[in-house]
């Protein structure tokens, strides 16, 4: 089997490389993240659900696999691109090199391409569908890869069952639920760190069962795909009614720009979006910058916003008074924990709504 691996954009430029990972053929949306590290929390991330990941930084795999750093069971990339696979990761809690873990998961890696010229590409022109062949491509790959489009992914990736995370030390503080778009287990995580018993519910579940266990505050999660896209019409009647009952509802991600529906607000597709461990967002409330870890192609459409991003101006989060939502992860796996206080913000609107 040859290890030579062609990539065809909707474009019909074509890059050549060579297959890391499982070897064959697979159609993506193309998007590039500028993480230096966590490609394994970029990997196991469901937000990438219908994507074909580009790593910006040259060198990846340098420090291994390493399970219990996963954001999910499963790989959430269609494929994944990167300038040079590490062969010999050194670290003491690795299990695996990065190659061979993606040959076991069926994911596709391509790697010894220009990244640097195909992230140009993608930042001058936007995010483009692309096709890696093991043959040299022809028009109709070309005409696949523009063809693609990813359809209703949140019920692909989201839970079946009712599960529930317990405080992580002492009696339960809050009681909240979090909606599950393919929520990343650091949310769940960080909310239990202090003191939450989470509930973790399927996208699907109607309001009135999430209602029933009597939550102190609601999680809306990160997810995959464009949060105007048809399947998610139930989901944003759901939320609203949530809103309705009154219930303290925090969004982070798809769950904020799906939050930002339900209130009647609109998105809109940004150029190539914002992936990586280094964005600078501002409240503009206090004037104060952080850096952020974010992973979305979508943004909420509003003048009133309560965090924007410092390069592009774009919407960064939005406060309902009771409730709010950001599109950054202030969990921050992989990333900078400038914005962590913000779960602390949501326990205390959740006991001041109590109360």
């Amino acid at each position: 089997m040859s290890d030579s691996a062609y990539l065809i954009l909707e474009n019909g430029e074509v890059f050549e490389g060579k297959f890391f990972g499982a070897h064959g053929n697979i159609t993506g949306e193309i998007v590039f993240t500028t993480g230096m590290t966590g490609y394994l929390e970029t990997l196991t991330d469901q937000s990438y659900y219908g994507q074909i990941v580009l790593q910006t930084f040259p060198l990846i795999g340098n420090y291994g696999v390493i399970p219990p750093d996963f954001e999910s069971a499963s790989v959430g990339a269609k494929a994944y691109i990167v300038k040079h696979p590490c062969a010999t990761p050194s670290n003491f809690r690795s299990e695996n090199v990065l190659g061979a873990f993606l040959k076991e998961r069926g994911i596709i890696g391509m790697y010894g391409i220009d990244t640097r010229a195909l992230t140009k590409i993608i930042r001058n022109n936007g995010v483009m569908n692309g096709k890696i062949c093991a043959k040299p491509p022809t028009d109709r790959d070309r005409d696949e890869a523009k063809a693609y489009s990813i359809i209703n992914p949140i019920s692909v990736v989201s839970s079946r069952t009712v599960t529930k995370v317990p405080p992580a030390a002492g009696k339960v503080q809050r009681r909240v639920a979090l909606m599950d778009f393919g929520a990343k287990r650091g949310i769940a995580a960080a909310l239990s760190a202090r003191g939450c018993e989470v509930w973790i519910f399927p996208c699907d579940t109607p309001a009135q069962e999430i209602l029933k266990m009597q939550p102190h505050g609601v999680m809306l999660s990160n997810g995959p795909g464009d949060p105007a896209d048809p399947g998610n019409k139930g989901i944003v009647e759901t939320i609203r009614a949530l809103d309705k009952n009154g219930v303290t509802i925090f969004g982070i991600c798809m769950g904020h720009q799906l939050l930002a529906c339900a209130k009647g607000y609109s998105t809109r597709k940004l150029k190539f979006g914002h992936r990586g461990a280094n964005q600078p967002v501002k409240e503009t409330k206090t004037g104060q910058v952080y850096i952020t870890s974010q992973n979305h192609g979508y943004e909420v459409i509003a003048d009133n916003s309560s965090f924007i991003n410092v390069n592009d101006g774009s919407c960064e989060g939005m406060d309902y008074g009771k409730s709010f939502s950001v599109q950054f992860h202030p969990e921050a796996r992989g990333g900078p924990l400038d914005t962590s206080f913000l779960f602390e913000r949501f326990i205390e609107r959740m006991a001041a709504n109590a109360s």
